[in-house]
C-alpha cells in the first residue's frame, strides 16, 4: 500500500489501512517512546496512546513535511504527557532507563560503541535524558522543551548540560571512550 493509500483509508477509518499504518510506523516510533520511558511497559504504553492520536487527528495532516515526522511528533507529545499525566518527569533527578538513539557511524567507531553509548544514555536520570532526547535527538529548541516539559528555558538549557557532562563521565568510567575532551567531538556536535 502506498502512504496515501494509506493516509486515504485511515481516514475513513479502514481497519486495514490502520493496521498497514501501526504495522509500518510502530517499530520506529516504540524506539522514540522508549528512549522516553521508564520501562518496556511505560513505552508500549505510550506507543498506543501515541497511535489513538495518530488515528483520530489524522484528519489534521495536512501533507506538508513527511508523514512519518508528522506521527513522530505526535508520539513525543504523547511521550511527555505520559510522563507529566503519571509524575515520571520532574526537575530533580530520578534515575530511569532510556530507549534506542540514532547515532551517526562516522561519530562513533564501531556499531558496539553505539550500543554501548546507548547503554550509558540509559543511566542518565530522567530529567536529563528527557532534556537531552527533545533537544539533540528530537531537535526541539530549549523555548519548546520549556514549554513542553513546563520548565523554565534556563533550566531546560542547564539540564542539557549536564545531561552532556554526565554521559562524558559515564562513558569515561566505562572505558568505551579513552580521553574526557579529546575524544568528545562527536558529542560537541550534539546541539549547544
Amino acid at each position: 500500500m502506498t502512504e496515501e493509500f494509506i493516509i486515504a483509508g485511515c481516514l475513513h477509518n479502514d481497519p486495514s489501512a490502520q493496521r498497514e499504518l501501526y504495522n509500518r510506523f510502530s517499530p520506529k516510533m516504540l524506539s522514540v517512546c522508549y528512549r522516553f520511558a521508564q520501562s518496556r511497559e511505560d513505552a508500549e504504553d505510550m506507543l498506543q496512546e501515541g497511535f489513538i492520536k495518530v488515528f483520530t487527528q489524522i484528519h489534521t495532516f495536512q501533507n506538508k513535511g513527511a508523514f512519518e515526522g508528522w506521527i513522530r511528533r505526535i508520539i513525543v507529545h504523547t511521550c511527555i504527557n505520559f510522563l507529566k499525566k503519571y509524575k515520571k518527569f520532574n526537575d530533580s533527578v530520578d534515575l530511569a532507563q532510556a530507549g534506542f538513539v540514532y547515532i551517526k557511524e562516522e561519530t562513533i567507531p564501531s556499531i558496539m560503541q553505539a550500543k554501548q553509548v546507548t547503554e550509558c544514555i540509559r543511566l542518565l536520570p530522567l530529567g536529563y535524558r528527557t532534556v537531552l532526547n527533545l533537544y539533540a535527538i528530537e531537535g526541539y529548541s530549549h523555548r519548546e522543551i520549556s514549554t513542553m516539559l513546563d520548565i523554565e528555558e534556563s533550566t531546560s538549557r542547564s539540564q542539557y548540560t549536564r545531561a552532556k557532562a554526565m554521559l562524558e563521565n559515564i562513558l569515561v568510567k566505562k572505558n568505551i571512550l579513552e580521553k574526557p575532551k579529546a575524544q568528545f567531538s562527536w558529542l560537541a556536535g550534539i546541539k549547544k
